[in-house]
């Protein structure tokens, strides 16, 4: 409202870049702020193209991040690049798509049609230009709003394009979507296709890399849902011969399946599940191609068919939890002009198949009820097998039925109080606003929680974080070991289930609170082994968690190193020399030997922008209860000859040995 001074008290809320996620910094201002005298056409302002979308590259990429995610943007903008090589495969155009990283330039090159030359620079220059608009072109693609490589270009420090097209060729160059050169048509042997070669704009994308498995992932994917396409990555080879069955394969291990593999084709559509030892779901869903990180509509219209299937199969009313606990599954659908949640195109929101067809949930449904009764008609092991898998669930989730109802009571009290989360404000699972959700997506991307040991580590954080995007669990002393122990524990350890409630994972990711799960530990004996027993348990109770690239270890710094005019932070002896070298004349060196040590001051840095995440990886094959069975059983003396056989030890070296 405005006062009688002619100041108004104002309600500012804002993004921008922070570590590695995009907008997760929401800040509200109130104060008294003058206000222009005047408004009129003047004080319009038209942002062009790449102007919006260097401004807000979070509605058209997600979060910017540094490679450490999955989901960062350095990876989508690859992406949104290879989805037009994969338009012009499943049209029909090009069988092989080339890929190649040098340091941090990224060079993609199809054999499709190419783009027509006379159009080159509109392409990629222009937003809402491309050729997908009609959906007889392009019936059923990914990328429909003419919005992808206009993106990549804007958000790149250097961009070419170059159409090879009948005989013919042509390229343009920009930088920061600038448009810097475009040469004439001339004569080329090369086959037909197009070639784009980018560099991520540092500026942008701050102390960015790229972890090869996360691109390892992505291209298998594009390879199980698309048969006949060969990637050739850096020399390596990507083809499927068996879709999603070749998927599963690969993410699941063949002695932890309790039944072999259902592989389930039709008209677009292809489905491939089974069930295993771990606990909750894991769904892989796709939509034309485009991996559904998030799901959406056909993912949730699977998981109810699914059960409704059973249900019918077995003439039995099972509870749908007992079904779902431990299924391993992968759903790929086709449909046309999709709808998805944002620019992203991590979440399906299209309610049908195609404009005056069946519904998503009526496709699925009839699709499996045909399918997979029938095969499970003809298989009488699989079924048994399944029944066996469904019922040991049933036995379990009763059993735990009684300390389950009390511990959640417990939990429900602690949470009113709970003195072990200090929680944010946006949350991974809060429901999107009717404006600018494009925004508020970029900022549910940022949203983290650091789980600590000990008052003075969790102090240190809670003074220095981002309010709006990060929350802080304090747990007290080293947390139980949970291998080998069922989930039983979960419930009857009173952290360990305040926890699961802060995550609120109780009954899968759906409802995930936090897109971030970073462990923050002192870089001690005693910090590893507390980092170990927190990974030990999301592995044993919540594996999907650590599949999904959720949970992050927290890199801080071991040493600082400063005289009176810089101050330099060093994460091992080698950068700490470097920086001795660099300050000279004896400068002033802290060893950190715990989080608590470091001033919330300077702890803000280490979880703002410069943050650095080392990110939990499972390697592919890896065998969770094998891992957790060497790594945290009692395995005494084989674990014993494999530390000492590995051993290394990081000297400190004395300061007069910097001439050395």
């Amino acid at each position: 409202m405005k006062s009688k001074i002619g100041v108004t008290t104002t309600l500012i809320r804002f993004a921008v870049r922070q570590g590695p996620f995009y907008a997760p910094k929401a800040l509200i201002i109130m104060a008294e702020t003058k206000i222009p005298s005047e408004y009129n056409e003047d004080s319009i302002r038209s942002l062009d193209w790449k102007e919006h979308i260097r401004l807000r590259p979070g509605m058209y990429i997600g979060k910017l991040g540094d490679g450490s995610a999955p989901d960062d943007g350095i990876y989508v903008l690859m992406k949104e690049v290879i989805d037009n090589c994969i338009d012009e495969h499943t049209m029909g155009y090009g069988k092989q798509i080339e890929i190649g990283i040098v340091g941090k330039e990224v060079t993609i090159r199809d054999y499709g049609r190419g783009i027509p030359l006379g159009k080159i620079v509109d392409v990629v220059s222009k937003i809402n230009t491309g050729a997908k608009y009609d959906s007889k072109a392009f019936q059923k693609s990914v990328g429909l709003n003419g919005v992808g490589t206009k993106a990549v270009n804007a958000l790149s420090e250097d961009f070419l394009v170059t159409a090879f097209r009948e005989g013919k060729q042509r390229t343009a160059t920009f930088k920061k979507g600038v448009l810097v050169s475009e040469t004439k048509e001339i004569k080329t042997t090369e086959a037909n296709g197009t070639l784009v070669v980018f560099t991520p704009d540092s500026t942008m994308f701050k102390n960015f890399h790229y972890i090869h498995e996360y691109i390892d992932g992505q291209l298998w994917n594009y390879c199980y849902l698309n048969a006949g396409l060969s990637i050739l990555f850096n020399d390596k080879k990507y083809v499927s011969k068996n879709g999603l069955l070749d998927l599963l394969e690969r993410k699941t291990n063949p002695d932890e399946l309790r039944y072999p593999i259902i592989h389930l084709k039709g008209d677009d559509i292809e489905v491939a599940m089974s069930h295993n030892n771990d606990y909750g779901e894991d769904i892989f869903s796709f939509v034309n191609g485009q991996y559904t990180t998030q799901g959406g509509t056909h993912q949730q219209a699977f998981r109810e068919a699914y059960i409704k299937v059973i249900r019918d199969f077995y003439k039995k009313d099972y509870d749908a939890s007992d079904i779902r606990t431990s299924i391993v599954a992968a759903i790929s659908v086709r449909v046309q002009e999709p709808v998805f949640e944002s620019q992203t195109k991590t979440k399906l929101g299209s309610q049908n198949v195609a404009e005056g067809g069946p519904s998503m949930k009526n496709f699925i449904t009839e699709f499996l009820a045909k399918e997979l009764d029938n095969f499970l008609h003809r298989n009488t092991a699989t079924a048994e097998a399944l029944k066996k898998r469904i019922e040991q669930n049933e036995h379990e989730r009763k059993e735990l039925a009684g300390i389950k109802k009390l511990a959640n009571e417990r939990a429900k009290k602690a949470n009113l109080h709970n003195k072990k989360l200090r929680d944010c404000r946006v949350h991974l699972n809060d429901d999107l606003p009717t404006k600018n959700k494009e925004m508020f997506i970029s900022l549910q991307q940022g949203s983290t929680l650091f789980i600590t040991e000990g008052d003075s580590a969790s102090g240190s954080i809670t003074k220095s974080r981002n309010v709006d995007t990060q929350a802080v669990f304090s747990l007290r002393g080293k947390p139980l070991n949970a291998f080998g122990l069922t989930k039983k524990v979960v419930y009857e350890n009173e952290e360990f289930n305040l926890l699961q409630h802060a995550l609120n994972i109780e009954e899968g990711l759906e409802g995930l609170r936090y897109n971030q799960v970073v462990i923050a530990t002192d870089a001690d004996v005693d910090g590893m082994h507390i980092r170990l027993l927190i990974l030990t348990f999301f592995l044993q109770f919540f594996p999907d968690l650590v599949k999904k690239g959720h949970v992050f270890v927290l890199e801080t710094p071991l040493f600082r190193v400063r005289n009176k005019q810089k101050t330099i932070y060093c994460y091992d002896e080698n950068e700490k020399q470097a920086a001795m070298k660099e300050l000279g004349a004896k400068p002033e060196i802290t060893r950190f030997k715990g989080l608590g040590e470091i001033s919330p001051e300077e702890f803000g840095k280490f979880i703002n922008a410069d943050i650095k995440l080392d990110p939990v990886i499972l390697e592919q094959g890896d065998h969770i209860q094998h891992l957790l069975e060497y790594y945290m059983g009692k395995n005494t003396q084989e674990r014993q000859d494999f530390i000492i056989n590995n051993l290394k030890v990081e000297l400190d070296k004395a300061h007069d040995t910097l001439s050395i």
